[in-house]
């Protein structure tokens, strides 16, 4: 068995002290646009897991990237990938939007 290096993960309260803190930080959802229509985070980018290599050379190479699903698998895939072509700095949200929901903001509509 391989023993594949764990991703960088950044927790819902760590991000949200990223953004109580104004710092820069590019969020990418990975959802579908279905499950986005029905919740997002405020400012997110949406851009399917299906359709990232399409659209990899749009997002900013000099700015971290916190990307996030609706309970964190997806998004692993995608800062896996991500991490292959030329971005560290990106990170999963532990739990997904359905942890942020629960932790940080309650008026979040959660689905299943």
């Amino acid at each position: 068995m391989q023993n594949t290096p764990s991703l960088p993960e950044i927790s819902p309260l760590e991000l949200k002290k990223k953004f109580d803190d104004n710092e820069s930080v590019f969020l990418l959802d990975v959802r579908e646009p279905s499950e986005y229509d029905l919740v997002h985070l405020e400012g997110a980018q949406l851009i399917p897991l299906n359709t990232l290599p399409h659209h990899v050379d749009s997002l900013p190479s000099d700015q971290e990237i916190v990307v996030y699903c609706h309970h964190g698998t997806r998004s692993l895939y995608a800062v896996a990938y991500l991490h292959q072509n030329g971005f560290p700095d990106a990170k999963n949200l532990a739990g997904g939007i359905d942890q942020w929901a629960a932790e940080i903001d309650p008026t979040l509509k959660r689905y299943r």
